[in-house]
């Protein structure tokens, strides 16, 4: 049987390495997948997770289960507040600095690759036009699978209100694909 998150959480503040291991080798992978989705950028992505990690172990007390909020809940909005404001800080450094991921799959046939690669670079240009809160819900709900509930709960938000981000983002893309379509 698992061991759920928050028994996990009771061992690290002991001080058991063990259990925080287990936690990051659960988590890791599905945080970092956020945290890229609004970043666009490994480095940053991995510092992001990193560091949040690392203050759960130096603080494992941050994390209050009497508030209600499943461990991943909560984890989840300190890497999305964090990745953020690392967002918000290179916008101010610098709007030049976009990284673009390699894409290779040898089993495509070469115009396919670089029409399915064109594809994914529209999309991700796109959704990095619309405003903060709805790419964090269409990443959230869309990319990360998670229910509307548990990304509404992530952004401190109501289902409805997560509903509206979400329809509106659908919308603003559907109207891109619909004009960039008619002047091709």
């Amino acid at each position: 049987m698992d061991i759920t998150d928050e028994i996990l959480l009771t061992h690290i503040a002991s001080g058991n390495r063990h259990a925080f291991t287990t936690l990051v080798d659960r988590h890791a992978t599905r945080f970092f997948r956020v945290a890229y989705r609004i970043v666009l950028n490994n480095e940053d992505a991995e510092d992001i997770v990193q560091d949040a990690f690392v203050k759960l172990w130096q603080h494992p007390n941050m994390w209050d289960a009497t508030k209600g909020a499943k461990f991943t809940t909560w984890f989840y909005r300190v890497i999305t507040n964090s990745a953020l404001n690392v967002k918000k800080s290179h916008r101010l450094l610098s709007s030049s600095h976009i990284h673009e991921e390699t894409i290779e799959d040898t089993s495509i046939a070469t115009d396919d690759a670089l029409m399915i690669k064109r594809h994914r670079r529209w999309i991700e240009e796109n959704i990095k036009q619309l405003p903060d809160n709805q790419q964090l819900a269409l990443n959230l709900c869309f990319f990360e699978e998670l229910s509307n509930q548990e990304a509404a709960n992530i952004m401190g938000i109501s289902v409805k209100a997560i509903q509206s981000l979400i329809m509106r983002a659908k919308t603003t893309l559907k109207n891109k694909v619909t004009n960039d379509s008619t002047t091709m």
